[in-house]
């Protein structure tokens, strides 16, 4: 008989599988939750992404673009180098071997080529142009001699070398012995020349020869000579003065009565007198200022010009020079009426021109107690007792009389500065303040 089998074991097994199958509802439901969160990240993300990415190829196109610019801009310039090279060596060409149209347009052609660069202009003087140049100053025509001479300007400017070369070539002996046939353009361009050549004087260079000199005086003299074209001359032979070895020769050639003209103008005053200056260091100079007659009215004159205080500082210390261990010239200064200037100037000048203003004041003031000493008061016979009271009342009287005598001259002194000056405010207490300080406070 068939016995059949025990129920326990069909629960069991049911109860193994629901169990199974229950672990792999919550796996799988854990593996799709992961999923979602891990898609939900992403998309998340995804914007963010997207941006960087897109700035980052944005960064590489400027990157490339900027780079292809660069690239484009070396090679325009490389091209512009090749194309003024060509330029260059045509119009080197041109002005060694072709005809004297082509000779002056190719003077146009590196006048406007030295404008640009230092390099520049080293590298065409090193191509031999600068004989060419200077011989083509001397030419009739004045459109071929302007041409060379804008040249060689922008050829010497900034550059040592250059100049020594155009000076060393004889651009000096090509000014001209006058100016009456010379265009005005002409002459301010040689005087514009001039002045930039004559920089060398500062330095160990040694001109030839100043042969040039009395040109250089034609255009000073020159009334058709414009104001630019004199302040060049001008500048040159300030540059030309500051070399002692200069000054006989400048002297020779009747410079200084020229500079003693042009330094009574305001225009060009301050140019000449810095020239009369350089002059004065030399004898030869100093006698020559000397035996004018336009000394020293000329440059007490200029002491006066309160809106140029630079001439009152450069005619005070030539005036200084000039009274320096002479008394000739310090008579000839205190009759011209000095000593009121220099006390206006001593009031209203700048600060340089006060220090050497009091230094003159000092100097008349030591010469005339020193004249004036012996003659002080009323004279007692030489055996009259030193320390009677005859002599020490009439001592006192003479010294109370000068007090006055220095107070009335300080009185009439400060009414012509204060005119002068047209100061605000009452005159009369200034006066008056005046009068009652001390003579031994004075300057003078």
């Amino acid at each position: 008989m068939h016995t059949p089998p025990p129920p326990s074991s069909s629960s069991s097994s049911s109860n193994s599988i629901w169990v199974l199958s229950s672990i792999k509802l919550q796996f799988f439901a854990r593996i799709r939750r992961f999923l979602q969160s891990k898609a939900t990240r992403k998309r998340r993300n995804q914007p963010r992404n997207r941006a960087e990415q897109n700035n980052n190829d944005n960064n590489k196109v400027e990157k490339v673009v900027e780079t292809v610019q660069v690239m484009e801009k070396h090679e325009e310039e490389k091209e512009e180098e090749e194309d003024s090279a060509i330029m260059l060596q045509r119009t080197v060409k041109k002005l060694h071997f072709g005809s004297w149209e082509e000779k002056e347009v190719a003077a146009k052609d590196i006048g406007n080529l030295a404008k640009e660069d230092l390099k520049v202009r080293k590298l065409i003087t090193e191509l031999g142009v600068v004989p060419v140049l200077v011989s083509m100053v001397a030419s009739d025509v004045a459109t071929r001699r302007r041409a060379a001479l804008v040249a060689l300007i922008h050829l010497a400017d900034g550059t040592y070398t250059n100049k020594a070369m155009i000076v060393e070539a004889g651009i000096l002996s090509k000014l001209p012995n006058t100016v009456d046939n010379v265009d005005e353009s002409t002459i301010n361009e040689f005087s514009e020349l001039l002045l930039s050549l004559s920089s060398l004087a500062n330095t160990q260079f040694h001109f030839p020869s100043l042969d040039f000199l009395p040109s250089l005086r034609h255009i000073l003299e020159s009334n058709s000579s414009s104001l630019d074209t004199k302040t060049s001359c001008l500048g040159a032979l300030y540059n030309f003065s500051s070399v002692l070895e200069n000054a006989g020769a400048l002297v020779s050639c009747g410079i200084v009565p020229i500079l003693l003209e042009l330094s009574s103008r305001k225009e060009t005053s301050e140019k000449a007198l810095a020239s009369l200056g350089n002059l004065l260091v030399s004898m030869m100079g100093k006698k020559a200022i000397e035996n004018s007659c336009l000394v020293p009215k000329n440059f007490i004159e200029i002491l006066s010009w309160e809106d140029k205080p630079k001439c009152q500082e450069l005619s005070v210390y030539i005036l200084m020079i000039l009274a320096h261990q002479s008394s000739s010239q310090r008579e000839k200064m205190a009759q011209a009426g000095i000593v009121p200037v220099l006390l206006e100037v001593v009031l209203l000048g700048s600060s340089l021109a006060q220090k050497r203003a009091l230094k003159l004041l000092q100097w008349f003031k030591d010469e005339r107690q020193t004249k004036m000493g012996p003659h002080s008061g009323p004279q007692t016979p030489r055996f009259a007792s030193m320390g009677s009271p005859v002599n020490q009342r009439e001592a006192t009287e003479g010294k109370k009389m000068m007090k006055s005598l220095v107070k009335q001259s300080l009185h009439r002194n400060m009414e012509i500065i204060t005119h002068r000056a047209n100061a605000a405010g009452d005159s009369s207490r200034f006066k008056s303040l005046v009068i009652s300080t001390s003579s031994k406070s004075l300057p003078y």
